[in-house]
């Protein structure tokens, strides 16, 4: 069965059901042994508790990293989006605080714990924009988890013009989602908990989620849900398409998708997953989406991570192989960097 979506004048879909004679898959090629960036490394010295999402790009020859840092406290309120940059991949220089967190713990504050950078450059506005998740947060009780409460998707723009404004300083232009009655039930207390952008011909798309944080959920749906946006320019305005169903990756657990376009026109998501590693998945029109897929990590390197997080990205290498930067917890409560080179194969 396929659910059909019409809209700026053309039809797409979305499978509730999959194929499984997939054209594609990604193996592992090496696994980097230890983390990129662990603690104690130089400027991780007042970030408490370490790394959680965002994205890698490379620009000028250099991988740039826009992540979230776990830095103070409240625990997963007290939170900064920083830019860090690295020639090799492996040694890394942090370069600037993009946004600080409020850390306001009352719930009156829609910045108050900020995640999920995503940077893109904007042709129409000649600027790097970046995309992240603004949360309410106070402490939790018997309703719900409160941490991160009502999150929102904010755009911000870089105040110099062309590429070299990538490292700002950004200026916060408003959010682009906001919870809202055009909310499916799938929607929960989390809000929109994610959004990653991309292009399909002259249109842009997003993935964007939501989680059922809230005590009383409906059992109906994962608690962690996918589903998408949509806009004609990457600043919007976006056209939420959550009425219309979900994208289901895995029955149970997906989040946090990054996607790219391959050479040959085939779209693949990296996605989080309950799996104890990151799972993929493949497009041919960027629309359309096969069951997600899983790589295990652990057979390749001596394990350094208790929990397999958030896969970063998948940069293609010109020796034809693609580089994932990845977030792990630890024993010891910091999550870490780390990275995998795959290898696409078809058969």
């Amino acid at each position: 069965m396929k659910t059909i979506f019409v809209t700026l004048c053309f039809a797409f879909s979305f499978s509730g059901l999959f194929a499984q004679d997939f054209e594609y898959s990604l193996e592992v090629e090496d696994v980097h042994e230890g983390p990129v960036i662990k603690k104690g490394d130089s400027n991780t010295q007042d970030n408490k508790y370490g790394f959680e999402g965002g994205t890698v790009i490379r620009y000028k020859n250099e991988y740039h990293l826009f992540t979230a840092e776990r830095f103070g406290k409240p625990r997963l309120v007290k939170m900064r989006l920083a830019n860090w940059k690295s020639k090799d991949g492996i040694n890394w220089e942090r370069l600037s605080t993009i946004f600080e967190s409020s850390g306001n713990f009352t719930g009156e504050d829609k910045y108050a714990s900020l995640w999920a950078p995503m940077p893109y450059f904007n042709k129409d506005e000649d600027r790097w924009n970046i995309f992240y998740v603004a949360y309410r947060s106070k402490p939790n009780d018997s309703t719900g988890w409160y941490l991160n409460y009502e999150g929102r998707i904010a755009r911000a723009f870089s105040e110099s013009p062309g590429y070299d404004g990538l490292q700002g300083p950004y200026k916060n232009a408003g959010f682009v989602l906001e919870p809202d009655s055009k909310d499916g039930d799938w929607v929960g207390l989390q809000g929109n908990d994610s959004f990653f952008g991309y292009q399909v011909e002259n249109n842009w798309y997003a993935f964007y989620g939501s989680a059922q944080t809230q005590s009383n959920r409906n059992t109906k749906y994962p608690k962690h849900n996918l589903t998408m946006a949509t806009a004609v320019k990457l600043a919007g305005p976006w056209e939420k398409l959550t009425e219309k169903g979900l994208v289901k990756f895995h029955e149970k657990f997906a989040e946090n998708p990054v996607i790219t376009k391959l050479d040959n026109g085939m779209y693949v998501a990296l996605l989080d997953s309950s799996k104890g590693s990151f799972g993929y998945s493949f497009s041919k029109d960027g629309l359309i989406w096969e069951e997600a897929r899983f790589i295990k990590l652990a057979p390749y390197t001596k394990k350094w991570w208790t929990t397999v997080r958030t896969p970063l990205c998948l940069i293609p290498e010109n020796d034809g192989f693609y580089t994932v930067f990845f977030t792990a917890f630890t024993e010891s409560g910091f999550a870490e960097v780390g990275k995998v080179k795959l290898k696409l194969i078809k058969k």
